[in-house]
């Protein structure tokens, strides 16, 4: 369960354009996520203001990055984002269960 400081830092990453952006790009490139300079690319902008702008998504943790040899891979924490989802939606509807989302985000990775 998500704690209100988590959403909260959550929400605010997201309150930015170029955040909001740059996260839809690694959701949609769903669990094999982008290269760093994949997603600069894509969004066309300065190598530090993506730094920046990461480092906001990285500490509100909706974003995981691992090095592959001298490339960063950026993904989505697709389980800190359906945490923020079922946060904002847990008391919806009053808690009945024919409303609000019915299941996490589980993205398949290509080929699969």
């Amino acid at each position: 369960m998500m704690e209100i400081k988590a959403a909260l830092a959550a929400l605010s990453s997201l309150g930015h354009e170029t955040r909001l952006a740059a996260f839809r790009q690694l959701v949609q490139a769903g669990p094999d996520g982008l290269c760093v300079g994949d997603l600069r690319a894509r969004l066309d902008l300065p190598p530090a203001t993506l730094t920046a702008h990461l480092n906001v998504l990285r500490a509100a943790g909706l974003v995981l990055d691992e090095r592959e040899g001298r490339v960063i891979r950026l993904r989505a924490d697709y389980a800190q984002m359906d945490a923020l989802i079922g946060y904002l939606t847990e008391n919806c509807c009053a808690g009945s269960a024919s409303c609000g989302p019915v299941q996490a985000c589980k993205p398949r990775r290509k080929g699969a």
